[in-house]
């Protein structure tokens, strides 16, 4: 398997100096994906795209991105066109969203342009120095940390899209009735021959046996009692009649620790996050037994996360009723949860579609542009993700108005 050697070697040299000779799965993860010098979002982040491995609403044009702008523009107004309005894009990736966004304001709403202060909270040293090539045109702060912006600092809106899914993830198991936690250690031999695994594994096929990579998995006692506490947090018990022997699955203390830094930031405004996931009572069903870990390699998707290591994007699934429950701990009130295909139609996304029979474009860019906005109305797809909306310090009055995005759309046209 491509694995990056140096990044083996980091991982390896970590587990063999941690207590017990072994890191938690998050730790992994993390190093996999954020190692400064060797992980993935430091050297292979610009695989991002239709010819990468993977790609996210933005790349289909920049629909997406002005159809935010139109709810920023809203958010703006309802609390009262504050100056500076600061909208803060966490993990803003090759900034193809910034400019869309930014580019739609200027042209359609050179107010609200005026008085935007767009900051852009980046961890990958790579992807800050494509965005800073790409959005060079205009004023744009790019920043490494949430840790750089000052406490109740912000008037606004902090916003995401497909960040939260990337932060590591703790993994746990049932045995006989007790949640145990996910390690990954040095395994002695090797398991299989590595040319047995030389085409990734579909989600649908049985979780594959570890290649010999050096990384094998054990369980052990949880390593804080975070994790329990987080279950408690969202609700969730695991009775043993209910629950499969070897049920295994994820849990993103990561999200919790990011929301805090957030929600403190925040001074009034709005918490966009815009993700695939579900609420908890569907996230930890007992039907979905193996968790929802995803890896992506050369848009190849499969769950193995021992193959392809910092060559690939490694994911889970969002539980947004943790994000819910924890920003009210945090001072966050939900505003709405909606999807993206019901959010982007009520911004009108549906006239857009309807504009496209009156166009005299030629029938190849016609029906190009066509798929792309229905793609991203496909519920099976990135309409069927999710957008939660959250406040802090808003007004009475100004709670009661709603956001556009979160209210009832009119049913796309069924023509072109």
């Amino acid at each position: 398997m491509d694995s990056h050697s140096a990044l083996c070697a980091a991982i390896a040299d970590r587990i063999a100096n941690s207590p017990n000779q072994r890191i938690t799965f998050a730790t992994y993860m993390d190093m996999a994906l954020y190692h400064p010098d060797y992980g993935y979002y430091s050297t292979q982040a610009v695989n991002i795209g239709k010819r990468g491995d993977f790609f996210t609403s933005v790349h289909l044009g920049p629909d997406f991105g002005e159809l935010l702008a139109e709810q920023f523009v809203q958010m703006w107004e309802i609390l009262g066109q504050p100056v500076p309005f600061s909208l803060v894009e966490m993990g803003a990736g090759q900034g193809h969203l910034a400019l869309d966004i930014l580019n739609y304001l200027k042209l359609r709403y050179p107010n609200f342009f005026a008085a935007l202060q767009y900051i852009i909270v980046e961890k990958s040293p790579i992807l800050r120095q494509e965005q800073q090539q790409r959005l060079q045109e205009f004023t744009v702060q790019i920043q490494s940390s949430l840790e750089e912006i000052l406490s109740n600092s912000i008037v606004g809106c902090f916003f995401s899209n497909e960040l939260v899914d990337a932060l590591p993830v703790h993994q746990f198991i049932l045995e006989q009735g007790q949640l145990r936690e996910i390690y990954v250690t040095l395994q002695q031999e090797s398991i299989v021959n590595s040319q047995e695994l030389s085409t990734p594994p579909l989600l649908t096929s049985p979780r594959p046996p570890i290649p010999p990579t050096s990384f094998t998995e054990i369980t052990a006692e949880p390593s804080t009692p975070k994790l329990a506490e987080y279950f408690d947090l969202v609700g969730i018990q695991f009775p043993e009649n209910v629950y499969p022997e070897g049920y295994r699955s994820e849990v993103n203390l990561a999200a919790l620790d990011w929301l805090s830094v957030v929600a403190d930031r925040l001074q009034r405004g709005y918490v966009l996050t815009i993700d695939y996931g579900y609420p908890a009572s569907r996230y930890y069903n007992p039907r979905r037994s193996q968790g929802t870990l995803q890896c992506y390699w050369h848009h190849q998707r499969h769950n193995n996360p021992y193959i392809n290591i910092g060559r690939q994007d490694i994911t889970a699934h969002v539980d947004f009723t943790a994000l819910e429950r924890w920003g009210e701990r945090c001072g966050l009130a939900k505003v709405g949860l909606t999807q993206q295909e019901l959010f982007l139609m009520a911004l009108g996304l549906g006239d857009r579609i309807a504009a496209l029979s009156y166009t005299n474009q030629p029938i190849s860019d016609l029906l190009r542009r066509r798929d792309a906005l229905r793609q991203l109305l496909d519920p099976f797809g990135l309409g069927g993700f999710s957008i939660l909306a959250q406040s802090k310090g808003l007004k009475e009055t100004e709670t009661f108005q709603l956001l556009k995005g979160f209210t009832v759309p009119e049913l796309a046209p069924t023509s072109i």
